[in-house]
């Protein structure tokens, strides 16, 4: 191979972020972005959030960069293709029984999928899950018509995010979870309880502390269609026209696992997010890298970290001595409530939260201190604090609990 070529194995933000820093940090080789979806690289936050909630919203809307920015950067994208094989004794991806293309390195940028719900009848009409663009237009478009039930199954952000895209819509929502309160792998019970009422002020029911028994079908004129859930613990049939799918997301490892590349809950790679191949890498949803700050391994789902580990797998492939050390970052939208969440949630899962602003208002931040130090913050419908407690976390100094619950007391200066 005379011309140097990098192949992005993946169609997501990770996928465009690497391509773009490459591009940036000069590299004058070829690119190629391979992605399963029909659609060029695109922004996942929208699609449960503000694409769903808004029927005028345009797919082109999401996309991280226009079609043309790829031809303008001279970044060859192909949608709709699958890389079935990652060969590396020849460094070649293979995409078809007569096609593959080779490659200086490569960079595994798969993302996940949806674990789906393993039920007779999972496969009705009306059962959705939220994981793509055409995903989010599926169910966009069942939702706006309002006036239907709608049954979501899980506690999460996906779950409780679309809950109030369907309330939105005007339809009738319960929402079945495992948990004692909505939330609690997330942000903890104390927080999770405050959405819980959020949900509970806009209508929404919840059956919590119970899960699914069975789906409820019926045969239609269109074959088999969704008309309840029966939860497990008294088997309570709950209507529905609509079930939504909510159980988290599963990292896509299975080219990586048939190339021989060490996987256990995602790719692992190092902090430099170089996989057990020198010549493969890994970032985004996929990628269980090394954390530095936390001197483990950590694997994020959120937006952040598919730009943070796209930008970072870049300059890694190029030979430049960085680390992938960010503070992990993701923010929700439900209803008129709006926040941010920066840190680490392994480290806040067994500390209890601080607040400073008005809990009841749901105009407030939330704090988790362990060992005298910062290790996340929420900020919930206050603005422009983000950085400031992102900045305190990297710092790893000791904290002054009075002052850090201060209004009047500047973040960085508790």
């Amino acid at each position: 191979m005379t011309t140097r070529r990098f192949v992005i194995i993946g169609g997501g933000l990770a996928a465009a972020t690497a391509a773009e820093t490459l591009r940036d940090e000069g590299f004058d080789g070829d690119i190629m972005v391979i992605g399963a979806e029909r659609h060029v690289p695109y922004l996942r936050p929208p699609l449960s959030k503000e694409y769903l909630n808004n029927p005028a919203k345009e797919p082109a809307e999401t996309y991280v960069h226009p079609w043309d920015w790829y031809h303008e950067h001279d970044v060859h994208v192909l949608t709709g293709t699958l890389a079935v094989e990652l060969d590396l004794v020849d460094n070649r991806v293979i995409l078809d029984e007569t096609s593959s293309v080779g490659f200086e390195k490569a960079l595994i940028a798969t993302g996940a999928k949806p674990r789906t719900l393993q039920l007779p009848g999972a496969d009705a009409a009306g059962v959705y899950y939220l994981r793509t663009l055409d995903d989010s237009e599926e169910l966009r478009e069942a939702l706006r018509q309002g006036g239907r039930k709608v049954v979501v199954l899980g506690t999460g952000w996906v779950g409780m995010e679309t809950a109030a895209a369907a309330r939105n819509y005007g339809n009738d929502v319960t929402v079945i979870g495992r948990g004692a309160v909505p939330l609690s792998g997330g942000v903890g019970p104390e927080l999770g309880a405050i959405y819980g009422q959020l949900h509970r002020d806009h209508g929404v029911q919840f059956k919590l502390q119970r899960g699914v028994r069975a789906l409820v079908v019926a045969e239609t004129g269109g074959g088999p269609a969704v008309t309840g859930v029966a939860t497990d613990n008294d088997g309570e049939v709950i209507p529905a026209d609509i079930v939504i799918v909510g159980y988290g997301a599963a990292p896509n490892t299975e080219i990586a696992e048939d190339a021989g590349l060490d996987v256990k809950d995602g790719v692992l790679a190092s902090a430099a997010l170089v996989t057990s191949n020198p010549l493969v890498y890994a970032a985004g949803d996929v990628a269980n890298a090394v954390h530095p700050v936390l001197g483990r391994r950590l694997r994020s789902e959120h937006w952040a970290n598919a730009i943070g580990g796209g930008r970072t797998a870049a300059k890694s492939m190029l030979g430049q001595d960085v680390v992938y050390d960010d503070v992990p970052y993701f923010y929700s939208d439900q209803y008129d409530v709006g926040m941010e969440y920066a840190g680490y949630v392994p480290l806040a899962a067994d500390t209890q939260p601080v607040f400073r602003g008005d809990v009841a208002a749901r105009e407030f931040i939330a704090f988790w201190v362990s060992g005298g130090r910062l290790v996340a913050g929420m900020n919930v419908n206050v603005w422009d604090v983000s950085d400031d407690i992102q900045e305190l976390i990297r710092s790893g100094r000791a904290v002054d609990l009075a002052k850090l619950t201060d209004p009047n007391v500047p973040i960085l200066e508790a």
